[in-house]
């Protein structure tokens, strides 16, 4: 089976560029060329390309161009706001949760063991959604906390309410970053209504290039770089532009934008069929965190019964020409499982598949690959 012909079911990880997305990307390696740093003309008219790019995402996002930041991805923007504000914003104390990212995890922990900043973990229900109750508790013990809470789990899917939790951050004097790398794209955002303080996104989790990303900093924060060596960005950050990711950013956060209605439509169907087609099919599947409540429309985490095949579904999905996770791509390979699915299924002894769906994925895509896992578990359809 070639790559053309393989079911592509892990969009959570990275998605396929568009095709408008690389016909504006071709120009900037053939023709413009020069570096925005330079005063010349060659210089001049990149140092322009990225700045209508950078006005095409604050159009998009409602918030001033000079709030937007240019970064290699969503790591290095969570990394920028984490540690920007614990070294120039007085941030003394971190809330956050045990299911977010590495990204913010790692980062959070470091800042806690070696840099002596208090770090608290808000409650979690059984399906993963924040208990809003005692992240008010923190608050009130730990004023002027950074609350750093992901817009969406990128395993299970979950989601917070971005509006709630922002009000009551500042009710407490604090400062919210919210990671939205795996809702950027997929749902819109207004910042010009204040709830968020630092937000973080990357161009390939809705079909544009790999290794460009970008941050929101509220205009009110001012942090430092992490990157130095240049005055790029507004001496936010030291290093030559990625033009050409920047560009391509830009186009897909556009075309997003333009398709965001049919394509929640399309995708959500998609992941209804799935539920449904699992649940007629596989007796005692089981789905975690909450799929058909507060969830993005993009991930289903499919809970599988113990079974002998368990520790082979991957790699049989993967022979039948499914492409699928185990957790997050930036976890796979790592030892102990998924620290999402621990933190909320701790003991389990179930089997989890990520499915994650784009906007050209199919009904009968989705047919099929529900097929295989019946098959295997002696279920025909």
């Amino acid at each position: 089976m070639t790559t053309a012909q393989r079911i592509y079911l892990d969009n959570a990880a990275t998605t396929p560029i568009a095709e408008e997305v690389i016909d504006a990307m071709i120009p900037m390696m053939r023709e413009h060329f020069g570096n925005p740093s330079s005063t010349h003309a060659h210089g001049r008219k990149v140092r322009g390309i990225i700045e209508e790019s950078r006005g095409t995402i604050s159009k998009l996002l409602n918030c001033s161009p000079g709030e937007i930041f240019f970064t290699s991805g969503g790591t290095e923007a969570d990394n920028l706001a984490l540690r920007g504000s614990v070294a120039k914003l007085g941030i003394q104390n971190i809330i956050s949760s045990a299911i977010e990212h590495h990204a913010v995890l790692h980062t959070v922990e470091e800042l806690h063991h070696h840099h002596g900043v208090g770090l608290n973990f808000v409650n979690l229900n059984a399906q993963g959604h924040v208990d809003m109750g005692h992240l008010s508790e923190l608050l009130q013990q730990k004023p002027h906390a950074l609350v750093s809470l992901m817009h969406a789990n990128n395993e299970i899917g979950n989601m917070i309410d971005v509006q709630a939790v922002g009000e009551m951050v500042h009710q407490a004097n604090g400062i919210f970053h919210c990671d939205t790398v795996q809702t950027m794209g997929h749902f819109p955002f207004d910042l010009s209504q204040g709830h968020i303080d630092f937000l973080a996104g990357a161009g390939h989790k809705f079909n544009g290039p790999k290794g460009v990303g970008f941050i929101y900093i509220n205009k009110k924060n001012k942090i430092v770089p992490e990157i130095t060596g240049g005055a790029q960005e507004r001496e936010m950050r030291g290093g030559t532009e990625n033009v050409i990711g920047i560009v391509g950013l830009a186009k897909a956060l556009e075309i997003a934008y333009r398709d965001i209605d049919a394509k929640k439509q399309h995708i959500t169907q998609l992941k209804t069929s799935m539920i449904d087609l699992l649940r007629q099919q596989i007796p005692g599947v089981e789905f975690n965190g909450d799929p058909e409540g507060r969830s993005l429309y993009t991930v289903l985490s499919v809970s599988l019964p113990p079974s002998d095949m368990s520790s082979m579904l991957l790699f049989q999905l993967d022979l039948a020409g499914i492409s699928a996770s185990g957790g997050s791509a930036c976890s796979s390979g790592a030892t102990g499982g998924s620290h999402v699915i621990n933190g909320i299924c701790p003991d389990t002894d179930r089997t989890t598949i990520r499915f994650s769906f784009g906007k050209h994925n199919t009904l009968d895509e989705i047919q099929y690959t529900v097929n295989q896992l019946a098959n295997w578990y002696g279920n025909k359809a």
